[in-house]
């Protein structure tokens, strides 16, 4: 059901510090590291920290819930939308996480970025 997880952090290098080091303790791993975002665990990135500018105090949670296909993740995004989500990003391929990763974006209705991810589309 869940396919990873990520949280905002107030100061992201001092998280990074934190979070490499109790996870490790765990067995596990920072695998991807971008500008703004660092994904860890043992063979695949399922806990994420991320920051960005002008964060609230509140910080909203993302949750990514697995799609079985391509499809889901389009019905999902369409079904959220009904719903009165806020769109965060379309349906599309994302190659700077792999290449296969087909995922769509959306702010639930209290502000929580969720997810539906298919990590095995074709192109």
């Amino acid at each position: 059901m869940i396919d990873h997880l990520g949280i905002n952090c107030a100061d992201l290098e001092a998280s990074k510090r934190f979070y490499d080091t109790v996870l490790g303790v765990l067995g596990y791993r920072r695998l991807m590291d971008f500008d703004t975002a660092v994904g860890y665990g043992k063979d695949t990135p399922d806990f994420w920290l991320s920051a960005y500018d002008d964060m609230p105090p509140n910080r909203e949670v993302h949750i990514a819930f697995q799609a079985a296909d391509p499809a889901a993740v389009e019905a999902f995004f369409e079904t959220a939308q009904s719903l009165g989500a806020e769109t965060l990003h379309a349906p599309r391929l994302w190659p700077e996480y792999h290449e296969r990763y087909f995922g769509a974006f959306v702010r639930d209705l209290d502000g929580n970025n969720i997810e539906a991810v298919c990590h095995h589309a074709e192109l």
